[in-house]
């Protein structure tokens, strides 16, 4: 699959699985709800989206259970304008600028994407515009629906009772490893130099030597708004860093500020207009690396607070919530948690970088600093706390009680789902092709 096409894919389907479609010209309606259709090319993409997510699998049985799926959510559109059930404007907009946000800063700029299907950023979103209200409907309808559904420790044992010993899923190995995160702290020196450099953008601006745009796209950090000028368009207060809009809202139409320091370096910023609590600025944003003494004391600060933790003078945890400057983590004493909430993570899942740090690791040490370069690209230096693991097993209470648990309450919840369905299709008018006869889905 096309790179472009494959992170498309892990955002939103609807894009990858139309520039996947190109050319296709046969298709059909194959289910109505009220004025709500399921074409045929829908079945297909959802059920080629669940082959590639299941190892063994009912061919037939998979076909009507993405058809059903897919039907069900046409219902819970069609239910929701019934019942009242609605997002905004502003909702569906936020939502589709999120997906491209993290698809641009993923590709590395809008050009790339653009010059692959032909259309511009502005043109994809009306693509899509209408798929993704009707996701962001069909999951407030779901919420909705199985808002007060819980379940207790006794219906999870029944659940994992009913499971046939030999379905029962065989897990991989799983870590539980903490870390405490330290930023260097970057120099004046360092500093001086970025902001020198913004100081020198600004006054070629001011002086017609260059323009704003051209110097955001050849110079400015933000993957996000470099391509197109250094631009974000409007957005409201309380979007961005409060140092960056407090900048902007006292700035004049036109107006370019002197360098502004935020956590994410320096950003030259100008506005292009303002109304109320809505304003609209351009930047350019250098970030600042720090030196290889601006490291060494940041590695010298983890070294001592190891050595504070092994004396057992402050526990790993209280060490992490009180010091490290990594906001995911310290809040969980240290550790990496996956979906469910555990500590104990796949070893397939955890970063590469860690994983082949702990692996010359006993359980229970704790590494000497580690200089890393975390997702956002910044610089910074770390200690990991190896705390314990667990060997690739067959599933059981006891190891894996929470993923069990959601397993048993994602039951359940389609249980309610179903009997929703049940219900609902009583109020809405439903036809079904009659290739698809065999599902029985109004039986």
């Amino acid at each position: 699959m096309n790179r472009v096409v494959a992170i498309l894919a892990l955002c939103f389907l609807p894009l990858a699985a139309w520039a996947q479609e190109e050319g296709v010209v046969i298709d059909k309606i194959v289910a109505r709800v009220d004025n709500y259709i399921v074409l045929k090319s829908e079945v297909e993409r959802a059920y080629l989206d669940y082959l590639n997510q299941s190892q063994s699998f009912d061919v037939k049985d998979a076909r009507c259970r993405v058809f059903e799926n897919l039907v069900i959510n046409k219902m819970m559109v069609a239910k929701a304008e019934i019942d009242s059930v609605e997002v905004t404007d502003e909702e569906v907009q936020s939502n589709l600028d999120r997906r491209f946000d993290m698809i641009v800063q993923s590709i590395g700029s809008e050009a790339e994407i653009e010059r692959y299907y032909g259309k511009t950023i502005d043109q994809l979103k009306e693509d899509i515009r209408q798929d993704i209200r009707e996701q962001l409907i069909v999951q407030r309808m779901q919420q909705t629906i199985t808002a007060d559904i819980d379940i207790t420790p006794a219906e999870v044992k029944r659940f994992f009772e009913e499971i046939p010993k030999d379905s029962l899923p065989f897990f991989s190995k799983e870590i539980a490893v903490a870390q405490i995160v330290k930023y260097p702290e970057v120099s004046k020196e360092q500093k001086d130099k970025v902001k020198a450099k913004l100081l020198g953008f600004k006054a070629d601006i001011e002086a017609g030597k260059a323009t704003f745009e051209a110097l955001a796209q050849e110079h400015s950090e933000d993957p996000g708004s470099a391509a197109r000028g250094g631009n974000y368009g409007w957005v409201k207060r309380g979007t961005f860093v409060p140092e960056y809009e407090k900048t902007a809202f006292t700035l004049k139409k036109g107006q370019i500020s002197d360098p502004v320091e935020t956590e994410y370096g320096f950003h030259l910023i100008q506005l292009l207009d303002r109304r109320g609590n809505e304003y609209n600025t351009r930047h350019i944003l250098l970030s600042t690396s720090p030196s290889a003494s601006d490291l060494a004391r940041a590695s010298a600060y983890l070294d001592s607070l190891a050595d504070m933790i092994r004396t057992d003078s402050i526990s790993f945890s209280k060490a992490a919530s009180e010091h490290s400057d990594d906001i995911q983590t310290s809040g969980t004493g240290g550790f990496f948690i996956n979906t469910l909430g555990s500590n104990m993570i796949a070893a397939d899942e955890i970063d590469p970088s860690v994983f082949f740090a702990i692996d010359t690791m006993q359980v229970g040490q704790i590494s000497a600093p580690i200089e890393y370069r975390t997702q956002q690209g910044k610089e910074a230096v770390r200690i990991l706390f190896y705390k314990s693991t667990l060997a690739a097993h067959q599933a059981n209470l006891n190891d894996d009680y929470q993923k069990i648990r959601a397993a048993a309450l994602q039951d359940k919840k389609n249980r309610t789902l179903s009997g929703w369905f049940d219900k609902a299709r009583q109020e809405v008018y439903i036809k079904v092709d009659p290739e698809y006869d065999y599902c029985n889905i109004m039986n």
